[in-house]
């Protein structure tokens, strides 16, 4: 016989209605707890309005409710987190790909010259920034476990930056003059302190978008007055929008001056200077989280529910796969597939010992796994936008310059978007909800998947153009070939062509990010259960991984001659999915507002009967009792 604490640890009345015992045959106690009947701590008693009504819902203009201060603190802390790590990794490519320039011990190339230290090429640089990727999106699936589970995300937060700090400082390590000056050491330190980094920044980034939109009061709509005499609905839905919008405006704004300001370091000081500063930075962020303690709300680690997930997803799938993909396919979707694992269509006798939840947390759980499979299509997203972080920095190398560092023009996309994203929700959404246009989250991903393409035909038509008109042809960022008077070590001349015909792709970039990106992470925290949005939102922080992965299968294409292929192919991918990404979840679109106003369901963990009176009381006194296997 075995014992599970879950299933038979008495839980106080106050806490867990009873219910009728179900007896066994064998006259053991079924300890089968009916659903929890808390009192919903995303509830609003104090929060002034009443309920929209059917007509009001339809006719009624949305508006943001106000952002509390907190919401700032916790956005100037990723504005630190996200300045140490672009600014770090802006100068990556340059680190690994370019050699040490001649007598220089620290790798700055100057006005005239070109900045590096490994000299490794182009295919290793695209590999080892694609790791990267694949490494700091890997990592928020342990981070998000970790905060849900065991530490809570303020805890888990402040522990990932210490962790990340650490990695900084080996960044810098690597880049001293003892040390670049020896690239087998140089590189050694560099890929170990990208693995501790990559820990602290996976661990970081599940937890901090999260927090934020739990600063919001307000969760469920209410119908207010405003001083102009006209009633509006104001909307969590558009109140977590505005956030996500400017949580993502801090992220640019850190991304905007740290890659700018880094790249300057590198060009004129030397690498060590263009990590140590972003590492010097990161170390305000524990300051300010100090600042917070108490002060941010936060929902507490409840104990592992991504187990009792896993169950009731096999559960909902038992008896409906057979090797008749059509027969497959619509049991799958016969409208029942998580009605029948509701606590309330299970006879009490018949529910195993783990299902110790009510039907909304269930109704929680389908809409967070509709999230999950929104978020699969992510990775093809995520193809397009990862050319910023290499091929566009080495495209730029061979074209005109003007004395510009060749990767200062990724940073028109941060530009952008710190442009754009208040034009986007200050002007766009709101003259589209006045309109009556309604921009849904899938409307926006799909616009996003389309924007992404447009970007990345752009660049394919920048880089046929330096094919076109480079000396060396298709071989553009190779070495000066010997016919044409080459020494074996002298580059192919730059081609006549302005660094700033780049601008266009980037500004692309930055359109499909606001509509894409943002919408991701509001998508995320909108549609998990309350106990899991570190976890999902985890999910969708993983497809950065998965697209990592996929972009290292294009690292046979990322260099001359075929970089016209690299682009085009990527193109094509994005338009193709972002059409069949619409098709798929247009319906999702109708249950929107439905989806949004679940009220939140409640599961019972280990965790929870922890703080639970072992010693029955006089107004309790179900014993524990055994249940055989």
């Amino acid at each position: 016989m075995a014992t599970n604490i879950e299933a038979v640890v008495p839980i106080p009345p106050a806490t867990v209605p009873s219910v009728v015992d179900e007896k066994r045959e064998d006259g053991a106690v079924a300890a089968h707890s009916a659903p929890p009947d808390y009192p919903n701590e995303e509830y609003d008693e104090d929060v002034q309005g009443e309920w929209p009504t059917e007509e009001e819902f339809h006719t009624l203009r949305r508006v943001s409710d106000k952002v509390p201060w907190g919401v700032y603190t916790i956005a100037f802390v990723e504005l630190c987190e996200r300045f140490s790590y672009y600014g770090t990794t802006v100068v990556f490519t340059n680190f690994i790909q370019q050699p040490l320039p001649a007598g220089s011990r620290t790798g700055a190339g100057f006005t005239d010259g070109q900045s590096g230290a490994l000299n490794k090429g182009q295919q290793a640089s695209t590999g080892l920034t694609t790791f990267n990727q694949f490494w700091v999106y890997l990592l928020p699936l342990f981070g998000a476990y970790m905060a849900d589970a065991h530490w809570g995300r303020y805890k888990t937060i402040c522990i990932a930056c210490a962790v990340a700090i650490v990695g900084h400082i080996i960044l810098v390590i690597s880049a001293i003059p003892p040390v670049i000056t020896k690239p087998n050491s140089s590189i050694g330190a560099f890929i170990i302190g990208l693995i501790i980094m990559g820990v602290g920044t996976g661990a970081f980034k599940p937890n901090i978008s999260p927090l934020i939109v739990e600063q919001l009061p307000l969760t469920r709509m209410i119908v207010r007055e405003l001083p102009s005499g006209e009633r509006v609905i104001v909307d969590p839905a558009v109140t977590q929008n505005r956030v996500y919008n400017y949580f993502y405006l801090f992220i640019n704004i850190g991304a905007l001056v740290g890659q700018i300001s880094m790249v300057y370091c590198e060009k004129y000081v030397g690498f060590w200077l263009a990590f140590l500063l972003p590492t010097m930075l990161l170390c305000l962020c524990p300051l300010v989280l100090w600042y917070g303690k108490g002060r941010y709300v936060s929902q507490p680690p409840t104990g592992s529910v991504f187990s009792k997930a896993m169950r009731v997803f096999l559960r909902a799938n038992k008896g409906r796969w057979s090797l008749n993909p059509i027969a497959t396919y619509k049991r799958l979707n016969d409208g029942t597939f998580w009605e029948s694992v509701k606590p309330s269509n299970v006879e009490p006798s018949m529910r195993p010992r783990w299902m110790t939840f009510d039907d909304q947390w269930v109704d929680e759980l389908r809409r967070g796994f509709a999230a999950c499979s929104v978020f699969c299509w992510y990775p093809i997203y995520w193809l397009t936008y990862n050319q910023l972080n290499n091929n566009l920095t080495s495209q730029a190398a061979v074209m005109k310059l003007n004395g510009l560092p060749n990767d200062i023009l990724s940073n028109l996309d941060p530009f952008a978007l710190i442009i754009l994203i208040p034009i986007c929700d200050i002007l766009v959404y709101p003259a589209l909800r006045k309109a009556k246009i309604r921009f849904t989250p899938i409307k926006r991903i799909t616009a996003g998947f389309l924007c992404g393409s447009a970007a990345m035909v752009w660049a394919a038509v920048i880089q046929a153009y330096i094919y076109k008109k480079s000396v060396c042809g298709s071989s553009a960022s190779l070495l000066l070939p010997a016919s044409l008077g080459g020494d074996g070590k002298t580059p192919c001349p730059t081609v006549d062509i302005n660094v700033w015909a780049q601008t266009g792709a980037y500004v692309l970039i930055a359109i499909s990010e606001i509509f894409a990106s943002i919408t991701s992470l509001e998508y995320a925290f909108s549609k998990a259960p309350v106990n899991m949005r570190s976890l999902v939102m985890s999910v969708a922080l993983f497809t950065n991984a998965i697209s990592a992965a996929i972009g290292e299968a294009f690292v046979t294409v990322s260099a001359d001659p075929l970089l016209v292929w690299n682009y085009g192919s990527m193109a094509v991918i994005a338009f193709i999915g972002g059409v069949l990404f619409y098709f798929n979840f247009r319906n999702l679109d109708m249950e929107e507002d439905e989806l949004n106003m679940l009220p939140a369901g409640h599961v019972v963990t280990s965790k929870d009967v922890e703080d639970i009176p072992m010693t029955p009381t006089a107004e309790h006194k179900t014993p524990v009792t055994e249940i055989k296997e």
